[in-house]
């Protein structure tokens, strides 16, 4: 019988490593309820850390980073500051300089270990394992550049390392923050919108991130309005987003439409809204 056992808890470890998914009644592992949850929860969180060492073996993030609230309140203050009256501004801001988690070799493990979910886990490992170009835990393993968990922002060092003229994977996924987080749980009254942050229509919040994280780096990149205006026109969503989420032609619109007017912010939530 313990053989068996063994060799069941093998293949569920095999198979979470492989493609993620885990038995929700953790049936391989012997014992109550609350003894299976915690057996399960070790094994395959230790196998996922060892899979992850053997993979990447000999490479590290190439990029360390020394003030990183300043970078991501840097990044996202001008975004803050077009969604949010002044008297909400500093609330929001405040959230944001804790949520946002860049992944690194020094920090994988760690954050492995402490993820609520055996999945979300798992596609932080392959976050991870694809920032240093490392193959992925399984070859179906959707490519990301950085992850959103509830209040939480994962992304990887990797974007730093790239030239895209308008991507910005810290303002993406703190956009998904705004309608993943209530109101009421950064010390803000609801309003007649609504509890969360900010009300955005489920089917466009991809449509949203994407539209926000291009329309930050035009800001960023231009000093004037005409350069606003010359930078968006040469936006193609086609270009810089394959998500099957998004409808490229909407997205390429409200990009373009944002950059005409002096808040392109509102803009932006005016047609995600």
């Amino acid at each position: 019988m313990p053989a068996l056992i063994a060799s069941t808890v093998a293949g569920e470890i095999e198979r979470y490593l492989r493609t993620g998914q885990t038995d929700p009644y953790m049936a391989a592992w012997p014992g109550t309820w609350g003894e299976r949850a915690q057996r399960s929860r070790h094994e395959l969180r230790t196998a996922l850390i060892r899979e992850v060492n053997r993979i990447s073996s000999g490479r590290r993030s190439a990029i360390p980073l020394q003030d990183s609230m300043a970078l991501v309140r840097c990044k996202v203050r001008p975004m803050v500051h077009g969604l949010f009256p002044p008297s909400e501004r500093d609330a929001v801001l405040t959230v944001l300089d804790h949520s946002v988690v860049f992944i690194t070799s020094g920090n994988i493990e760690q954050l492995l270990l402490e993820q609520r979910w055996d999945r979300t886990a798992w596609n932080l490992a392959n976050l991870h394992l694809d920032s240093l170009g490392a193959e992925l835990l399984s070859p179906d393993a959707e490519r990301l550049d950085g992850l959103s968990e509830e209040t939480t922002c994962y992304v990887s060092t990797a974007h730093f390392e790239r030239q895209e003229p308008f991507a910005d994977f810290v303002v993406h996924e703190v956009s998904h923050i705004f309608h993943n987080c209530k109101r009421a749980n950064v010390g803000l009254s609801r309003t007649r919108r609504g509890e969360w942050l900010l009300d955005i229509a489920f089917h466009k919040r991809e449509t949203f991130a994407y539209a926000c994280e291009a329309y930050s780096r035009v800001v960023e990149r231009a000093r004037d309005m005409p350069g606003r205006r010359w930078l968006a026109e040469r936006f193609e969503a086609r270009d810089h987003c394959s998500d099957l989420r998004v409808d490229l032609g909407e997205l390429t619109t409200i990009v373009r439409e944002a950059a005409r007017v002096r808040n392109g912010w509102r803009v932006i939530l005016k047609s995600c809204g």
